[in-house]
């Protein structure tokens, strides 16, 4: 998702009279009650000047610059606060209801607080969170002291672990008594894990003991860092603050593509999540990690493994960069796994740059038989938009792009007299917005391809000004959750056109553009403006829909634009060409239903839905039993289920059955065998057999 304009210097001289800094930078301190004896802990983090200008800046440019300008209100107040306060403790299990009622009077304050300079209210509730996160690590190890082999796991009691829209605990007293229930639903996890007491232990211990050194090194730039990222993600989720520590690794909280492991990652709650994988990069290659599984550990080579649940995501991401060649293992949760089970993995990762060759553009032909005859199809994998901008600056002749890739491999598909092609854009994570326009240009005679609008309204057109399509044959293309931005726009393009069938799953919805604002002190990422399709349709949001729906591997609710906290809305602007009739909804009814009578006796797609379905079941179990014999056996239970899905897959493609469900089984994605063979791939041979259904049925009425 790399569609960012190049910095705009704005100037900052008018925007912060001296003489108003002045009167900012006295203001007084703000202070609430609470454990005195705590607060002086944390008297000496307070914001300095530096901080104090860069807030007003930033203030400044979400007003004038950001792309749908909404006002710095009592409204957007609340949504700083409730967002800080779930930034800081998002499973209400540090804060009481007392510490609630204090910081809620401000509530409606923010934007006043904000416009003034005044940090104090933002430092002095990260304050008493620290205090407060300091006062259950020492109650969680005083319990771990006790000894975790005299915990009693025979009481009938239950943890409630979706605590989200919990009420807020009344006093230290409830927040003990939860906290005693965490600390023995963590050694539980750890037991059924297979852990003896003392390795259970030591690790419980020295995790707490490694977050409460942490504790002690907070800087003032840490609480400000997270204050004013609240405020600007108020705006939308991709305006960022980044520290001058993160400034010079743009991105750094999203990506690891350079010399680090090929990932997109998040932190959720105390762990750190996927979002995705970079197309051919170190982890992408393993076929041991995937979308939405959890990093709880991270070891340089064969050195002991940090456990780094409870880090902040920056302090994660420093471990897992390291040396192009070196080896990082991490330790990994699988999404697969039903929410109480946190069975974990390791897997060993060469750390290395993400190689432009790897990521090009390739091609295989899928042979199918259907209504008694043999057809070929050619199929091309992008796994990115990619453009050698610096052979291309330099006047190379040979510089390397995703369109001249595909306009090779569609003249050598078309020698091999393939019936039609599908083009794959599953994971392709978007790239170069010129490419996105380069590509549509090859399948469609002249026109628009994107509508590129900004926060004063212009709307910038981009055209494909080559007259006559490069290949005007029958075309597919294979979309899912993780086809965002340039692909978005590209498979938008080509629904608009009616250019080809669009077949998957909703896509990402990435549909904004950034760019990088320095400030006195760190970097602005700044949304300027928004991707609309020629339809007059965003991107945003909503992403691309597809003609014709596959059960998503991905939860949508937890991977995707939609997923994040204040994403900007999708909408419509006038479009800039006019309707042309559709070849394909004649028969869009007619496709559908073939396909659902196929998909319905398909070992791989009936897999595929039985496991989504069971795991949003589990996904929907708010509470786990701290009962030893009662959580073993819903373990076994959610096994069995998992193992009688496995072997039914097996059994239905002629493969022997499991006797125990092996991790390396169970986490494989259906869609993306290893084998290279494009008919193995259940999704790319059902693609392939929609159109060709469609080939079908347009000759047959054309006929008539």
């Amino acid at each position: 998702m790399r569609d960012q304009l190049p910095p705009r210097r704005i100037s900052m001289k008018h925007f912060l009279p001296s003489t108003a800094l002045a009167l900012m930078i006295g203001l007084g301190s703000l202070t609430l009650g609470g454990n005195a004896a705590a607060a002086n802990k944390w008297d000496s983090l307070q914001p300095d000047r530096d901080e104090v200008v860069a807030s007003l800046n930033i203030v400044e440019l979400l007003k004038r610059h950001h792309y749908s300008k909404p006002p710095l209100d009592d409204a957007r107040s609340v949504i700083i606060y409730d967002s800080y306060i779930k930034l800081l403790d998002p499973s209400r299990s540090y804060f009481t209801a007392a510490d609630i009622a204090e910081f809620d009077k401000w509530k409606t304050q923010f934007d006043d607080f904000l416009k003034s300079g005044n940090l104090d209210p933002g430092f002095t509730i990260y304050k008493r969170y620290l205090d407060r996160v300091k006062q259950r690590l020492d109650y969680a190890l005083g319990e771990l002291n006790k000894g975790v082999d005299k915990i009693d796991f025979t009481v009938k009691e239950d943890l409630l672990v979706d605590r989200k829209d919990a009420p807020w605990m009344k006093d230290q007293a409830a927040l003990d008594e939860l906290w005693r229930k965490r600390v023995k639903d963590e050694v539980l996890r750890q037991k059924i894990a297979g852990k003896d007491p003392k390795q259970i232990q030591d690790t419980l211990t020295k995790r707490y003991k490694n977050q409460l050194a942490r504790l002690d090194q907070t800087r003032a730039e840490d609480i400000f860092q997270a204050y004013i990222n609240t405020f600007a993600q108020s705006y939308d989720p991709h305006t960022n603050y980044l520290s001058p520590d993160n400034a010079e690794n743009f991105d750094i909280n999203m990506s690891l593509s350079l010399e680090g492991i090929g990932a997109v990652l998040q932190s959720d709650n105390d762990q750190v999540k996927v979002v995705r994988l970079v197309p051919a990069g170190p982890a992408a290659k393993t076929k041991q990690v995937a979308p939405a599984d959890k990093i709880i550990g991270v070891a340089q080579g064969n050195k002991e493994m940090v456990d780094v649940v409870g880090w902040r995501l920056d302090e994660v991401v420093k471990l897992i960069r390291g040396p192009k060649g070196s080896v990082v293992r991490l330790e990994v949760i699988p999404a697969s796994n039903a929410p109480n089970d946190q069975t974990s993995k390791i897997v060993s990762i060469t750390r290395e740059a993400v190689k432009l060759e790897e990521q090009a553009a390739k091609k295989s032909v899928l042979k199918l038989k259907q209504d008694g005859r043999d057809y070929k199809l050619g199929i091309i994998e992008i796994p990115a938009f990619y453009l050698d901008f610096k052979a291309y600056r330099a006047g190379d002749p040979d510089y390397k792009s995703t369109t001249r890739d595909v306009k090779k491999l569609l003249t050598e598909l078309q020698k091999e007299k393939v019936d039609g092609v599908v083009i794959d854009l599953r994971n392709n994570g978007g790239g170069s917005l010129q490419e996105a326009t380069e590509l549509t240009s090859l399948f469609i005679e002249k026109g628009p391809t994107v509508l590129v609008r900004n926060a004063d309204g212009r709307v910038d057109v981009l055209e494909d000004e080559n007259p006559g399509a490069f290949y005007k044959g029958p075309l597919a293309l294979l979309v899912n959750r993780l086809s965002a931005s340039a692909s978005e726009i590209f498979a938008g393009a080509m629904q608009d056109y009616h250019r080809a069938l669009i077949i998957g799953g909703q896509t990402f919805g990435k549909g904004t553009v950034q760019t990088i604002q320095p400030l006195n002190h760190g970097e602005l990422k700044l949304t300027l403006a928004k991707f609309y399709r020629v339809s007059g349709q965003s991107t945003q949001h909503q992403g691309v829909l597809p003609d014709i729906a596959y059960p998503s591997i991905i939860d949508t609710k937890e991977i995707g634009e939609s997923a994040l906290p204040e994403a900007m809305p999708w909408d419509t602007i006038r479009p800039v060409i006019k309707p042309a009739s559709d070849p394909f909804k004649p028969f869009l009814t007619q496709l559908k239903a073939q396909h659902d009578a196929r998909s319905d006796k398909d070992a791989e797609f009936v897999y595929i839905r039985d496991r989504l379905a069971l795991t949003q079941k589990l996904m929907n179990e708010k509470t786990v039993s701290l009962n030893e014999q009662e959580r073993r056996a819903r373990h076994d239970e959610i096994e069995a289920k998992q193992l009688a899905l496995e072997n039914i897959r097996r059994k239905a493609k002629g493969e022997e059955p499991l006797k125990e469900l092996k991790k390396e089984d169970e986490d494989a994605l259906p869609a993306e065998p290893d084998d290279s063979k494009p008919e193995d791939d259940a999704y790319l041979s059902e693609t392939g057999r929609i159109l060709l259904d469609y080939l079908s049925l347009s000759t047959s009425v054309a006929k008539h």
